[in-house]
């Protein structure tokens, strides 16, 4: 995935907050470039500012945004165009989910990634080295027309509640945002996970200390050190400890057993 050639498109937006906010929602997620089928003028500076807040320190990809007339015009340069959308259109057959439009958005922006070409031009009728995949979004009150998805030429739904299925616009700019951002992760090998569970061999040295501990202070006779192995190792495998996790048990059962033989000499 290259997400320099992801494009996101906001169909007249209404809600400079929103502007503020999808552009923040790119950021989190590695993506820069934002395109608006509307007028610049239709934002005065005030309205531009309060963009700039809700960016936060996103304010960057709004001073790069470029404005165009249509769809059309927005993804002229763009290999495929995805209106995101809960409705279907005679062009858009089966909308995809994002983590499958995440699939596809992955085949054509890093297709050609590592060929050297001379030029970028598809001579060939084939996607080059610089395909640009566009996704674009509705205005919040509307969402995309029909006349505005047959622009598009696949359709990307985010699934939510049939009781109330509507989401804030830079909601769903985070959602297919974050898809495409793990998307890229996966393809640069790159795990994310708050820590790595420890495997049963590490489990097993685990209870072996504990046991030791517990058999020092006296908690259980010699033939008992089965059965509270056993306890042990089924309760600390099924609980997916981190290494810092289980060190931290080890330093509690040998102060227990250290304060044990204190106080027994004492």
């Amino acid at each position: 995935m290259n997400l320099e050639n992801i494009v996101i498109v906001l169909d007249h937006p209404e809600e400079a907050r929103n502007i503020g906010a999808a552009c923040r929602a790119m950021a989190n997620n590695d993506i820069s470039t934002l395109r608006i089928v509307g007028n610049k003028s239709d934002y005065n500076a005030d309205e531009i500012q309060h963009i700039h807040v809700l960016a936060v320190h996103a304010g960057g990809i709004f001073d790069r945004v470029q404005f165009f007339n249509s769809i059309t015009d927005a993804t002229a340069d763009c290999a495929i165009c995805a209106g995101t959308t809960r409705r279907r259109g005679k062009k858009r057959g089966k909308l995809l989910l994002p983590e499958e439009f995440a699939d596809i958005a992955d085949d054509i922006t890093s297709q050609n990634s590592a060929e050297k070409s001379h030029d970028d031009e598809d001579r060939a009728g084939k996607i080059t080295k610089s395909a640009k995949v566009a996704v674009v979004f509705g205005n919040e009150r509307t969402g995309l027309t029909d006349e505005q998805l047959d622009q598009c030429n696949i359709g990307v739904t985010i699934p939510s509640s049939q009781e109330f299925g509507s989401l804030n616009l830079s909601h769903a700019v985070q959602i297919i945002c974050y898809h495409l951002f793990r998307k890229s992760l996966a393809a640069q090998k790159i795990t994310v996970r708050g820590y790595t569970p420890l495997a049963l061999e590490r489990i097993d040295r685990l209870v072996t200390g504990i046991t030791d501990d517990l058999q020092e202070i006296g908690f259980f006779r010699m033939p008992g050190r089965e059965n509270m192995e056993n306890f042990w190792r089924s309760v600390l495998s099924r609980a997916s400890l981190s290494e810092g996790e289980a060190q931290y048990l080890e330093k509690i059962f040998a102060k227990i057993a250290g304060l044990s033989n204190k106080n027994h000499l004492t």
